[in-house]
């Protein structure tokens, strides 16, 4: 049994909120008489009242070394703050947090970065406030300069440097300098997709040392193709505490909850209509968050008082630039008749077919080059959520939208 390398224990974090009343546009000639009011009659010039927000309540887990723990979360979930706490550059409200080993993070761009000092300097200075002697950070120099890219500049002061620049360099620093553990938030946004895909593969290779990752991304992909494990917040406390799997689907669903996941029609005024539309997992559960390795099946259910041939129902799937992917139809007139004016039918998509990425469902009833009788676009969107697949090693790169499972032939 592995003993945790990271023990938090029911921390909660508390700011407090000042909210400023002012009943009107206040001129510069209010400003100059109200204090000059004040000086005699002791009168408040603004009233502010005091929140206490809450940015973390309870939180409490274990995170063992080695592990790779991806923290995920909507903006304002508290995933930062977390992090501060973790690194010591705020203290906890109330709780307490037992760490085991050396801390290195990279929070924002150039963490502990003077802007002064060259590239060179501020890699010795990063050095010794991890507690590395000048031997140590001697003999990682070299390497630290290569994995950044930025040997060009690296007597030039960091102020000069681009925001990209001062990412390479930040992280290179942070993941080369053996703490036992790293911490990385989302920073690594800002270097483009080649430098993501290196950085996420250092920090793979920083956990197969016995090191402890923890990272924060908005990046799904990059999330699962990293992390073993997750914790998701939400408001300020644990949602999930898990699998990467689970919990990246979780969260997708926590994006989609203000969406309704069953469309209803009552059809009225028509004899031929849409009444119901819901998307589901192999699981046979409702849902609107689908891994890219298991099909989505979509459930239509019509309603037609009149008998017609030829009558198709039909769907078409779009991206959110309003870009068709892909459409598909079914004849539906054979399984009606005068007993039976309600059906019902299935659409399978198959897995790995449409690229991790967020889509629009369309649904009508026609006769080719005749007539509509019903059509809602939008009528639900849906996710097709990465969860470490061989389209993992392209984040941050355009693939398309739909990945074909083609025979090839190599002469």
């Amino acid at each position: 049994m592995r003993n945790p390398i990271i023990t938090v224990e029911n921390i909660s974090k508390s700011y407090i909120l000042k909210h400023q009343n002012n009943e009107r546009y206040t001129a510069l000639r209010d400003v100059i008489t109200n204090t000059a009011k004040s000086i005699f009659t002791k009168q408040t010039i603004i009233n502010n009242s005091k929140e206490e927000f809450w940015a973390l309540k309870d939180i409490s887990f274990e995170i063992n070394q080695g592990d790779r723990v991806g923290i995920i979360g909507r903006n304002g979930a508290g995933k930062s703050t977390l992090l501060k706490v973790l690194s010591r550059i705020v203290a906890p409200t109330k709780g307490r947090i037992t760490i085991d080993g050396r801390i290195a993070s990279l929070l924002e761009v150039g963490t502990g970065f003077h802007p002064e000092l060259s590239g060179r300097e501020n890699i010795f200075l990063n050095g010794s406030i991890l507690g590395m002697s000048k031997k140590e950070i001697k003999n990682k120099f070299d390497e630290i300069v290569d994995f950044s890219g930025v040997e060009k500049f690296l007597d030039t002061p960091v102020k000069r440097y681009s925001s990209g620049m001062y990412v390479r360099l930040a992280f290179a620093v942070a993941a080369h300098l053996e703490p036992e553990i790293l911490i990385v938030d989302e920073v690594l946004a800002v270097g483009d997709a080649e430098f993501q895909k290196k950085c996420l593969g250092k920090m793979k290779d920083v956990s197969s040392e016995g090191r402890t990752v923890l990272f924060v991304s908005h990046n799904m992909g990059a999330i699962s193709a990293l992390c073993s494990t997750s914790i998701i917040l939400n408001k300020g406390k644990i949602e999930f505490n898990g699998s990467v799997d689970k919990a990246v689907k979780i969260y997708h669903n926590i994006q989609t909850t203000n969406k309704n996941q069953v469309y209803t029609s009552q059809g009225i005024n028509k004899e031929i209509f849409i009444s119901e539309t819901y998307l589901k997992n192999s699981e046979n559960e409702n849902t609107l968050a689908f891994s890219h390795d298991e099909p989505v099946y979509v459930v239509i259910k019509f309603y037609a008082n009149i008998l017609l041939d030829d009558l198709l129902l039909s769907i078409s799937v779009s991206d959110f630039e309003d870009r068709k992917i892909f459409s598909s139809e079914v004849l539906i007139s054979k399984v009606l008749s005068v007993d039976k004016k309600f059906g019902e039918a299935i659409l399978e998509i198959p897995s790995v077919f449409l690229i991790p990425n967020d889509y629009k469902l369309n649904v009508g009833i026609h006769i080719p080059n005749l007539q509509v009788f019903d059509f809602i676009e939008n009528i639900c969107s849906f996710s097709i959520v990465d969860n470490g697949s061989e389209f993992s090693k392209y984040v941050g790169t355009d693939i398309g939208c739909v990945f074909s499972q083609s025979k090839w032939a190599i002469i």
